[in-house]
């Protein structure tokens, strides 16, 4: 509507624009799609840990779940940021802001068979970096996309699968099972919580099913009903309506 009074005002000679003071329409915020539980183990198990490729993808999997990476930031994580003893990455995020974040023991022993099986043949060039390709070079963004879309078609997980997902995946599942708003900002480095929020309404019928199989009278149905309110002292009983009586058709 807009764009055709500006051609108007500009070639048809309108004096007047009635869009001038429209407000814009609010866009809303579109939900980050997520996975099940039983949708990220059978991901996590499509690699085969018997090649050291397929090794090494395991357990990128496992510490992208573990620890709600951005896909940029495990690509390029270092393996002096990672501290195996106490569970805890050191990464910097967007803006080169740094930030800690634990991970899980499941993620742990993954990695660190890694490191010692899977990554000493690739590392041909002595890199820094964590996890490396065939070439012995840092994995790349787009080679991670292709094979975290292959992993989720043999899985068979229908939806459209991105690094991203799991991400959202890692602070859904947080959430649904207790994890602090604040704290999870922080795993996620996210420079405004409002930003961390929206995984509340992800989270939404996680928490209307929790609230139907806890709370004591939620599946109660029927039983006795509520009492009447008292009627005041003094007050007329009012009388049954009386029914209605038929109008007689014809003579």
């Amino acid at each position: 509507m807009r764009g055709f009074y500006a051609f108007a005002g500009a070639h048809l000679g309108f004096a007047e624009d009635p869009t001038i003071d429209l407000p814009n329409p609010r866009v809303g915020l579109a939900l980050p799609k997520s996975l099940g539980e039983d949708e990220v183990e059978s991901l996590l198990e499509a690699p085969d840990p018997r090649t050291p490729l397929g090794l090494r993808d395991r357990a990128m999997l496992e510490l992208m779940y573990a620890s709600g990476l951005r896909v940029s930031e495990i690509v390029l994580l270092p393996r002096g940021g990672v501290d195996m003893e106490n569970g805890i990455l050191r990464i910097t995020g967007k803006g080169g802001k740094d930030r800690l974040v634990p991970f899980g023991k499941s993620a742990a022993r993954w990695l660190a068979r890694y490191v010692e099986v899977a990554r000493p043949p690739l590392d041909r060039r002595r890199s820094p970096h964590l996890f490396l390709s065939a070439r012995g070079a840092a994995m790349t963004r787009q080679r991670f996309w292709q094979l975290i879309q292959g992993y989720g078609r043999k899985a068979g997980i229908r939806s459209r699968l991105t690094p991203h997902v799991l991400r959202h995946a890692f602070a859904t599942h947080l959430l649904e099972h207790g994890a602090d708003l604040r704290a999870l900002q922080m795993m996620l480095g996210h420079a405004d919580i409002a930003t961390t929020q929206i995984y509340t309404s992800v989270s939404r019928g996680r928490l209307r099913r929790v609230y139907d199989e806890f709370h004591p009278r939620a599946k109660r149905r029927g039983g006795t009903a509520p009492p009447e309110a008292p009627r005041q002292a003094g007050a007329a009983r009012r009388p049954p309506d009386r029914p209605r009586r038929r109008a007689k058709i014809g003579p």
